[in-house]
């Protein structure tokens, strides 16, 4: 679920534009201007993990959203726009949450520009999964993967961004049950993006190659993720792990000279 908040009239015109953009099958989205109470109803979407964009100053957003914040595992992802829609603003949980990346995808789909705040100490990766299946697999037999994966690189599921496959898994059920459940951003990538990026395995053997153009889709769409969340070059951390119903692939990016994970990450 995305709630979407907005203050002024102005910004009801972006809401709604958002609204209409962000809206799928498979993902709920709800645009209020000036709802009331304001900081309650705000605060109680926050409370039930559902990510936010307030379309807003961001100090109306920090002194709405400070009385109820947990820890950046456990908050959920929050944006903050200008009423124009000139910028976008990772204000919560950009790394473990997702807002960076999702503040990235927001800001390509109106033409804004991205605003990275936080302070630069240090490089961290940015780590995405991708995962490729039969028909019909449950959530649960991918989840099994996933945790089996993450264990083998020590990793766990706070460190990943997101979970991505190629296009024609965008209906997929347990996939998409399985990035719910995870609170983790599911994107799905068209074929011929995965097949650009081709050159970049060392062993491109898939057999949904065949059909689709792109081997190696889960290894391929974790590093397209990862590439397109930092704009750097990726590398795989965990080649494809295979069951007979579903693969697993882990990548990981460093964003160019940052560490950060958005305003109050």
């Amino acid at each position: 679920m995305i709630r979407i908040f907005a203050l002024t009239d102005t910004g009801a015109i972006l809401g709604r534009r958002l609204q209409n953009l962000l809206q799928t099958d498979e993902m709920d989205v709800s645009f209020q201007l000036r709802p009331q109470p304001f900081t309650e109803t705000v605060q109680t979407a926050f409370e039930h993990g559902e990510r936010i964009i307030l379309i807003c100053a961001t100090g109306v957003a920090v002194r709405t959203l400070a009385p109820v914040l947990v820890d950046k595992y456990r908050d959920p992802a929050v944006l903050v726009l200008d009423e124009q829609g000139e910028f976008v603003i990772p204000l919560l949980s950009g790394h473990e949450g997702g807002a960076n990346e999702w503040g990235r995808q927001v800001s390509d789909n109106i033409n804004a520009q991205l605003v990275m705040t936080a302070a630069k100490p240090y490089l961290q990766p940015v780590y995405t999964v991708g995962m490729g299946c039969e028909r019909g697999c449950d959530a649960q037999h991918l989840q099994d993967l996933l945790e089996q994966c993450l264990q083998q690189q020590d990793l766990s599921i706070d460190d990943i961004v997101s979970i991505n496959s190629i296009d024609i898994k965008a209906n997929e059920a347990g996939l998409i049950e399985l990035a719910r459940d995870q609170a983790k951003l599911f994107q799905t990538i068209a074929a011929e993006s995965l097949a650009a990026i081709a050159e970049q395995l060392e062993n491109p053997a898939d057999n949904t190659g065949k059909s689709t153009g792109a081997y190696g889709v889960a290894e391929l769409a974790a590093l397209w993720a990862a590439q397109q969340a930092t704009q750097s070059q990726a590398e795989l951390v965990l080649a494809n792990q295979k069951t007979p119903k579903a693969t697993c692939a882990i990548a990981r990016a460093y964003p160019p000279g940052s560490g950060s994970t958005g305003l109050l990450d």
